[in-house]
């Protein structure tokens, strides 16, 4: 059956570039909605409104993409090494479904786009269906590789299992941060609680517990939508936030004389946060914790 390597080609080429002028999370808008240039035309990337895809341009039954959306709960999908994906409802044999197990009968590459944040997806490629579950109605979906030493990139599998195990771990950290910002920021409306800056391009989402503390979940309510400044500063305890949602700046800081960009880091020293809506709103006992914290290591 045919496989439509080159197609697939085209696919993770273009994927490249737009990365490599818009970074690792593309908006649908704008860019992915484009697709990108086969043969004199132009193919889609992925179908939004629907998981599987496979594009009219293709000769052959697998699908080119998959994808999840910035909704789905997606963590609850992790399997040793990859994530299983659902079938779509209905028939294991509608055409949604024989595409994406003709991607495992085939052992093609394709995309599947992690929804990240409203509007965005984190392309990730070549990854491939490396066991179709017929019994769960799921495939398991695992990381490969580009193999870029050649003339032209091609995609290959990652057969060592320790090498596959690591590149699913750090694909699923990116995407865990990916998903944590993707729910803090829109939360405070995409501006800084500390400072109200506004230009996302500089907004992170910081942790409140880390994630590596039992108690650091990737909950809205353990997060802080912080400019890169403050979120650096909140993060080697030289800013802190007090259970009832004000900003202390560490006494080293407040005693130092370096100039305007200092003094306006002091200026907030005092001032009450920008707060979420009241589901969304950082968790006191939280906050308690980590103001605690600070205290012991800024003498504030």
């Amino acid at each position: 059956m045919e496989r439509d390597d080159d197609l697939r080609a085209a696919c993770f080429l273009a994927l490249d570039a737009l990365r490599a002028q818009l970074g690792d999370e593309l908006p649908y808008a704008g860019a992915l909605q484009h697709g990108f240039a086969f043969r004199g035309e132009r193919v889609p990337f992925l179908n939004y409104q629907k998981g599987i895809y496979r594009a009219a341009a293709q000769r052959g039954p697998a699908a080119l993409s998959i994808n999840t959306s910035f909704r789905s709960p997606y963590d609850d999908a992790e399997a040793a090494g990859g994530y299983l994906y659902a079938y779509r409802a209905g028939s294991v044999d509608q055409p949604d479904n024989r595409a994406l197990r003709a991607a495992f009968e085939l052992g093609v590459p394709l995309v599947y786009f992690v929804g990240t944040y409203p509007g965005k997806y984190r392309p990730l490629y070549p990854w491939y269906v490396e066991d179709d579950r017929l019994n769960e109605r799921r495939v398991l979906v695992t990381p490969g590789h580009l193999d870029r030493t050649l003339p032209e990139p091609a995609a290959v599998r990652l057969e060592d299992e320790l090498s596959r195990r690591y590149v699913f771990r750090e694909t699923r950290l990116r995407l865990h941060q990916d998903r944590f910002r993707g729910l803090v920021l829109p939360a405070y409306h995409e501006r800084c609680a500390v400072c109200r800056l506004r230009e996302v391009r500089l907004l992170d989402a910081a942790h409140i517990v880390p994630d590596a503390d039992p108690a650091g979940s990737a909950a809205v309510t353990n997060g802080l939508s912080l400019c890169t400044i403050h979120h650096r500063a909140f993060d080697r305890n030289l800013v802190g936030i007090t259970p009832d949602y004000e900003v202390r700046v560490a006494r080293q800081l407040l005693e130092d004389e370096d100039g305007p960009m200092l003094d306006l880091l002091k200026g907030f020293h005092r001032a009450p946060i920008e707060l979420p809506r009241p589901a969304a709103r950082p968790d006191r006992e939280r906050l308690a914790v980590r103001f605690e914290r600070f205290r012991e290591l800024a003498g504030s």
